[in-house]
């Protein structure tokens, strides 16, 4: 046992310095040395999972270590350990040819398995039963008040065909995208929805992607990976929200690529939501992206008059609440963005005519809408926005046009573009030529970089919102 303690360590030692940090303490520092004789050195893993990923991710680096300090010749067993109060069940496997896997074998693979405890559920609901876990739905979304236009025809469609044939359609996955306060939230449980009702035996889960890398800390944290990964691959029909959250946490994105694969690969439904298309996501493997791309990627665009009109006499129906024509008219005028602010505006204007006795009429809705849309933007030009990125980053004007690879400068320099952009909306050339003379592809990217960042990072999603509230957006 020290031998083989001693010879892992160094192993270790020697591929702790060849992998990340976190890498190494997810796959490697799990494992334990339990015998050493005749060059073969048997290891102690957690799950049939780890040695599968290790062997498919790091199996010449465990080739290298291995023939470093043991030979050549050497072998490598894998115990599988999942219960430490599990009966015990031999598995023999053949041996790995040594043309294909040199001179790493994988062999007598001992599997310690429990049968008595039940996989857990990371909502907390007893055992895995389908019968026992929650949807997580909302019941209130539905295709019923759904507001059906130009804008969102195919996604809605699309998500209609899911429903009825879950994961016997090629729109698997379905990725809906687009801007915030659009229905993306909304469709995705119309999905959960429909089927719970035409399939009551289909177990149907709905998740944030939050809550999904909460999940997962919490179970990598407690040595609880293959119980939530078997946990996802039994669900029939899984809806994920905002899955562009997935962005720089490499951990989660590989077992989220695991679980995918195994319930496309069943023909079960996948649905995802995020605020942009897989070509526009940054900091996730294009082996996970390329996945998004599957099925049906649709988008939800921002609603015409017409629907914006229709979406509000859907919302008075339902709360059962009558407005002047003339009111309705304004709002759906006045409100261009999302739906969440036509809902807004009307949950105010009740209330403020609730609360202060008042007759909700024209003058009130200006009143109201003001609070939501500012009426008289400032006109700024490409130099006004310098001067306003470059004061709050404390940086001179000249720096942000000069060369500079500061990091403070390129920080202050990307906002300048992406704020030019936004604001003003003139071509990616126009604003690099006036930026330093740089070009359409520089410009392009420090958008997309804002963009991707202000979601995932909360110094930059900071900065984000202050700089907005300066320019009054």
């Amino acid at each position: 046992m020290n031998q083989a303690l001693n010879i892992w360590n160094k192993c270790l030692s020697f591929i702790k310095d060849n992998i990340d940090e976190t890498a190494f303490e997810t796959w490697f520092k799990p494992l334990v040395p339990i015998d050493f004789k005749e060059n073969i050195l048997k290891i102690q893993v957690p799950s049939k999972f780890y040695y599968e990923w290790i062997e498919e991710h790091y199996l010449q680096l465990l080739k290298v270590a291995l023939t470093k300090y043991i030979g050549s010749d050497a072998k490598l067993i894998y115990s599988i350990k999942m219960s430490a109060d599990a009966d015990k069940k031999k598995t023999n496997l053949m041996d790995v040819p040594s043309s294909n896997r040199p001179p790493v074998e994988t062999r007598n693979r001992k599997t310690t398995k429990n049968f008595a405890p039940e996989i857990k559920n990371p909502f907390a609901f007893p055992g895995i039963k389908k019968i026992h876990i929650d949807s997580q739905l909302n019941p209130h979304y539905t295709f019923d008040n759904f507001v059906e236009g130009n804008s969102n025809r195919l996604a809605r469609n699309a998500a209609m065909a899911v429903a009825k044939k879950p994961g016997a359609t090629s729109f698997n996955p379905l990725l809906i995208y687009g801007d915030v306060g659009l229905g993306k939230t909304h469709l995705a449980n119309a999905v959960g929805v429909e089927v719970k009702s035409r399939f009551p035996d289909k177990t149907v889960l709905y998740v944030s992607t939050e809550k999904f890398i909460q999940q997962y800390s919490t179970a990598a944290q407690r040595n609880n990976r293959n119980d939530f990964i078997h946990f996802y691959q039994m669900i029939d029909v899984l809806i994920v929200d905002d899955i562009q959250f997935l962005s720089g946490k490499p951990g989660t994105q590989d077992v989220f690529f695991h679980i995918f694969n195994h319930l496309h690969q069943n023909k079960k439904q996948i649905v995802l939501t995020a605020d942009k298309t897989p070509v526009d996501m940054q900091d996730i493997e294009q082996r996970l992206l390329s996945r998004f791309k599957w099925g049906l990627s649709a988008e939800l665009q921002k609603p015409d008059y017409e629907m914006r009109k229709q979406i509000i006499l859907n919302k008075l129906y339902h709360d059962g609440v009558k407005l002047p024509e003339d009111v309705i008219e304004y709002i759906a005028q006045s409100i261009k963005t999302n739906i969440r602010e036509l809902e807004g505006i009307i949950i105010s204007l009740i209330a403020h005519a609730s609360f202060d006795h008042k007759e909700i009429n024209l003058d009130l809705a200006q009143k109201i809408v003001q609070n939501y849309v500012k009426q008289t933007k400032k006109n700024y030009s490409l130099d006004m926005i310098q001067e306003v990125v470059a004061k709050y980053f404390g940086v001179d004007i000249e720096a942000i046009q000069s060369k500079s690879r500061k990091r403070d400068i390129v920080q202050a320099r990307q906002f300048v573009m992406y704020f030019a952009k936004k604001i003003t909306n003139k071509p990616y050339a126009e604003i690099g030529k006036h930026i330093g003379n740089r070009n359409h592809a520089t410009v392009l990217h420090a958008c997309k970089t804002i963009d991707g960042l202000k979601k995932v990072n909360k110094e930059f999603g900071k900065f984000h919102k202050d700089l907005e509230i300066r320019f009054s957006l």
